[in-house]
């Protein structure tokens, strides 16, 4: 490249710099960059971090009510609130004496079992029962109540469910039924113990509702 022609390409770059300028300037530019710069550099506090705050008495700080709505109305108290705990009474069962097991005789349990099969003769046919005799695994040790399966199977949930017996004297007592085993386990310990039964009582199932069992017989066979 020439001389001449070095000299006509920088003349000509000078005067593209020039009428660049020139379209800045006559858009403001360089003023609306000047306002940026200085904006980012000091931002101003967003009116959320405004609020004024006051020191309360015991010195927590409050935020002040905007709402004149509210602004007169006592200030909300947030310290935690311990309620009273009132503990609810339970009933006691004595441990029972293993040793000192009643076993029923023959005539004993035959005699329990006729005097039940009564009760439920004289019951509404409409609502499925069947009568139970007690064993020791019913009434010590184990607490643990079988009921009949094809009962089971006809009447009763086929997952595990809360049952409640319903005692001669309108008392009701819940249960813990467990479907896969097709028996009473929680709860049955204490009506077990509750009405004082022992090997050789039988007593009458009736299903009233589809969780609900009135068990009849226990008054009969005590005076027995």
């Amino acid at each position: 490249m020439g001389a001449a022609e070095a000299a006509s390409y920088e003349e000509l770059r000078r005067k593209r710099l020039e009428e660049n300028k020139k379209k800045l300037e006559q858009l403001n530019l360089p003023h609306l960059s000047l306002s940026l710069r200085n904006a980012t550099t000091s931002p101003k506090t967003s009116p959320a971090k405004q609020i004024k705050r006051k020191i309360s008495q015991d010195g927590t700080p409050t935020v002040l009510r905007r709402s004149l709505r509210v602004a007169n109305l006592p200030e909300a108290n947030y310290r935690e609130v311990t309620a009273d705990i009132v503990a609810r009474p339970r009933r006691l069962f004595k441990r029972r004496d293993l040793d000192n097991r009643v076993y029923a005789s023959d005539e004993a349990r035959e005699y329990a079992q006729t005097k039940a099969e009564e009760v439920e003769a004289g019951l509404d046919s409409k609502f499925p029962s069947f009568v139970k005799p007690m064993l020791q695994s019913h009434t010590t040790g184990g607490f643990w109540l079988g009921l009949p399966n094809q009962f089971c199977n006809m009447y009763l949930p086929k997952k595990d469910a809360t049952i409640t017996l319903i005692d001669e004297n309108g008392e009701e007592h819940d249960t813990t039924y467990l479907a896969h085993k097709k028996g009473l386990s929680a709860g049955w310990r204490g009506f077990s113990i509750y009405h004082e039964l022992v090997d050789g009582d039988a007593l009458v199932f009736q299903l009233v509702e589809p969780t609900t069992f009135k068990v009849g017989g226990l008054i009969e066979l005590k005076q027995a």
